[in-house]
């Protein structure tokens, strides 16, 4: 199970939202949505990408990832960090506040962590001791 791929030069992964373009009968046609799975390898390697559509019906569509059909696929926004699946399957039963709400968390987590590293480690000092 892959987490990330790459298509010319441009890395992407589960829980990316994407915008590919691709060519549907002479013209190109941008679909945008969160990458929600990754499976195969290779040649044969395909990744499913889910948005929400009018009257807030879900629409998935697989990609395979070498189509000659796909002339460019952009990272709109990485969803790597609050990721912690292959298969983000649990997201076709969340409204789209709940999804906001995991990857908020997440950057929330992942920002405490980096001011973590930066903060110098402050030295305990320790107390004198009592005599009796």
């Amino acid at each position: 199970m892959a987490l990330s791929i790459e298509f010319k030069e441009q890395s992407f992964g589960v829980g990316d939202v994407v915008k590919i373009h691709h060519k549907v009968a002479d013209r190109i046609q941008v679909y945008e949505g969160t990458i929600i799975g990754v499976r195969g390898r290779g040649t044969g390697k395909s990744f499913t990408v889910r948005r929400i559509g009018t009257q807030k019906v879900g629409i998935e569509q697989i990609f395979p990832l070498h189509s000659p059909l796909i002339t460019k696929i952009e990272k709109v926004r990485e969803g790597m960090r609050g990721v912690r699946r292959a298969k983000l399957y649990y997201i076709r039963n969340k409204s789209k506040k709940d999804i906001e709400l995991i990857y908020s968390r997440a950057k929330k987590r992942a920002l405490a962590k980096e001011a973590a590293k930066k903060k110098p480690s402050s030295q305990k000092k320790s107390s004198p001791k009592k005599k009796k």
